[in-house]
């Protein structure tokens, strides 16, 4: 059994947050889970909002665009930006809010994005490095509730994670 709990690290003279999770999966349904559009839309983002993917080109020099999307239909759109990738193992990126099209918003400062995967005995660890071009912005994603909020993504995905491989049963016929 792994520890379902992220750990929170801020580093403020390096401007970076790094949340490392533990999930009891193996490192290949881990890795399709960040990088299926599909998948990522049934996890991304805490309940009951949820992510809509308009389009994604999973390669260097590709893009993620998608909204999370309110309950109540109003829509908060961001783009990822894939600068590096090595399969099964990490995804470098830049991440920032925009509008539908994916034009950056100026409202809010990018950040980086640094995902790693490593296998364990128990399934995988990801271990995620934002980092920030100054504090302030550093400090504006914890004051949005980054860290409830991807806690509560990174249970989703948990969630997902702990449906796969597992038959379904036939409902009984009355």
């Amino acid at each position: 059994m792994t520890n379902k709990q992220p750990v929170f690290t801020k580093d403020i003279p390096n401007k970076q947050l790094t949340v490392v999770r533990d999930f009891d999966a193996p490192v290949d349904l881990v890795w399709q889970a960040w990088t299926q559009s599909d998948i990522l839309d049934q996890w991304w983002g805490p309940k009951p909002w949820k992510a809509e993917t308009k389009t994604m080109d999973f390669r260097v020099g590709g893009r993620w665009l998608y909204a999370m999307v309110s309950p109540t239909g109003e829509r908060h759109w961001s783009r990822v930006d894939y600068k590096a990738i090595e399969p099964q193992v990490s995804i470098s990126s830049d991440c920032t809010f925009s509008d539908e099209e994916g034009n950056p918003s100026t409202n809010h400062a990018s950040n980086s994005w640094l995902q790693q995967f490593r296998p364990t005995a128990h399934g995988t660890t990801v271990t995620v490095v934002l980092t920030f071009s100054r504090e302030a912005d550093l400090e504006a994603m914890i004051t949005m509730g980054f860290q409830q909020g991807f806690t509560m993504g990174l249970s989703n995905l948990d969630e997902y994670l702990s449906r796969q491989g597992k038959p379904s049963i036939p409902l009984a016929v009355i």
